[in-house]
C-alpha cells in the first residue's frame, strides 16, 4: 500500500511540479523590466481597426463610437465592424456613425470566417490590422503607441496589454486577476526572457499584408489565435508585447458564462497540443526552434484554477497521510512546492487586487474549480461548434 501511495504522490509531484516551476520562472521574469525598442517617427501608419461581432447588439454601437475617439489622425485609421446576426436597429444606428460596416452571414458562424470576409472587401493600402472583440475599449493613446512600435523596429505582431474594464461581480473579479496573471506569465515574462510573446483573441496588432494573407489559410472554429502563434512561431517570426498598450476587455460575470468560455478555452488547447505538440518538438530537435517549442508545451499545461484546486486539496490530502500513516517521505518536496506555488502567483497578481473586493471573491474559486473540472467531461465536439460569450450586461455599481 505505502509504495502505492508514494508511486501516486510522485506522479502528482512531478506533474505540479512542471506546471508549478513554468509559472514560477516566468512570474519572476516579469518582475524585471521590459526593453521596449523606441523611436521617435512622424509617419502615421494606416490602420485597419476590425471589429467583428456576432449578436453583439447590446455593445457594438457604443464600442465603435469610442474606437473613433484615438489620438491618431483621423484619416490615418478606419473602424471596421463585421456584423454578423445585428438587429436591424442596431445596423441603423451604426450607419450613423462614421465607421465602415460589412455585414456578413454565415450558416456557421467564426471570428476567423468574419475577418476573412472583411478584409477580402477591404482595400489593400493599409499597414496595419488592429483586432478588437466587440466590447474592447481602446485607450486613447493604443493606436500611437502600436504606429511607434511598428517604427521602431520590423513588426509581424505585437499584443497589446488586456485587462479588465468591468470588476462587478466576484467572477469579473477572479477573470480580472486570471487576465493580469496571464499578462505577467505568458506576455510579459515571456518577453523579457526573450521569447515571444502569447497572444489573445483581441487587443493584438499585425503587419495587415502578412495577417491577410496568413488568415486566408486558417479554418478555425475555436481558439484562432491559437493558429495564428502556431503558424507565426512554426516561421520563426517574433511577437511582441507592449505592456503600455491598454485595451480593456469586459470580464465574465456569471457562472454559466466562465464554464462556457473556459470550455471553448480548453477545448481549443486540447486540439492545439494534438496538432503542434510533436511537430513543435521536431522543430525544436532540428532547428532549434524554442518559441514554437515552448507555446506548444504552454498548451499542455493545466489551467491555473485547476493547479489551484489541486494544491489546496492534494497537498494537504498528501501530507496528513504522510504524517499520521505512511511517515515523512516526500513532505519537504510539497512544502518547498507549495511555497512556489504561492510565490509564484503571488507575484504574478498586480498589487491592485490585493483588496477586501478580491478576498470575497475568492470564495468563488471552489464553484470555478468544480466547473473546469466539469468542463473536462464535456469537450467532445467544442471545438468543432462556434460558443458565443454574451456581452454587455454590466450593472451599474
Amino acid at each position: 500500500m505505502k509504495y502505492l501511495f508514494d508511486g501516486l504522490q510522485i506522479l502528482f509531484l512531478i506533474v505540479l511540479g512542471i506546471n508549478i516551476l513554468y509559472v514560477f520562472v516566468f512570474a519572476v521574469a516579469s518582475l524585471f523590466r521590459l526593453r521596449i525598442a523606441g523611436i521617435h517617427d512622424s509617419v502615421h501608419r494606416k490602420i485597419a481597426v476590425l471589429i467583428p461581432g456576432y449578436k453583439e447588439d447590446q455593445v457594438i454601437v457604443d464600442v465603435a463610437a469610442d474606437a473613433l475617439k484615438q489620438d491618431y489622425p483621423q484619416d490615418k485609421f478606419d473602424v471596421i465592424v463585421i456584423a454578423d446576426s445585428f438587429k436591424d436597429e442596431t445596423i441603423a444606428a451604426l450607419k450613423q456613425l462614421p465607421v465602415r460596416l460589412i455585414i456578413v452571414s454565415f450558416e456557421n458562424s467564426t471570428k476567423t470566417k468574419a475577418l476573412n470576409k472583411a478584409m477580402s472587401q477591404l482595400p489593400d493600402d493599409y499597414d496595419i490590422a488592429v483586432v478588437l472583440d466587440a466590447d474592447n475599449i481602446m485607450a486613447n493613446d493604443f493606436l500611437s503607441q502600436v504606429n511607434q512600435f511598428f517604427a521602431a523596429q520590423p513588426t509581424i505582431a505585437v499584443q497589446g496589454h488586456r485587462l479588465a474594464k468591468n470588476m462587478n461581480t466576484s467572477f469579473a473579479v477572479l477573470d480580472a486577476i486570471s487576465e493580469e496573471i496571464g499578462n505577467q506569465i505568458f506576455r510579459k515574462g515571456q518577453r523579457v526572457l526573450g521569447l515571444s510573446s502569447g497572444i489573445i483573441g483581441s487587443g493584438i496588432a499585425f503587419d495587415y499584408s502578412y495577417f491577410k494573407n496568413l488568415l486566408s489559410q486558417i479554418k478555425a472554429i475555436g481558439g484562432y489565435d491559437k493558429e495564428l502563434e502556431m503558424r507565426i512561431l512554426k516561421e520563426r517570426k517574433k511577437i511582441y508585447y507592449l505592456p503600455d498598450a491598454l485595451v480593456y476587455d469586459e470580464k465574465v460575470q456569471n457562472a454559466e458564462n466562465f464554464s462556457n468560455q473556459r470550455r471553448r478555452w480548453l477545448s481549443s488547447q486540447f486540439y492545439y497540443v494534438r496538432v503542434a505538440f510533436f511537430d513543435a518538438l521536431s522543430s525544436l530537435f532540428r532547428s532549434g526552434n524554442i518559441d514554437y517549442f515552448n507555446k506548444a508545451f504552454q498548451w499542455t499545461l493545466l489551467p491555473r484554477i485547476i493547479i489551484i484546486g489541486l494544491m489546496f486539496t492534494i497537498v494537504p490530502l498528501f501530507v496528513i497521510l504522510e504524517w499520521f500513516i505512511f511517515g515523512i517521505f516526500l513532505t519537504p518536496l510539497w512544502l518547498t512546492l507549495f511555497a512556489l506555488f504561492l510565490i509564484g502567483f503571488l507575484v504574478a497578481i498586480p498589487r491592485k487586487f490585493y483588496n477586501v473586493q478580491t478576498l470575497k471573491a475568492i470564495r468563488q474559486i471552489p464553484l470555478g474549480v468544480f466547473l473546469m473540472a466539469k468542463n473536462f467531461f464535456k469537450l467532445k465536439g467544442a471545438n468543432k461548434k462556434f460558443i458565443h460569450t454574451e456581452h454587455g450586461l454590466i450593472e451599474p455599481k
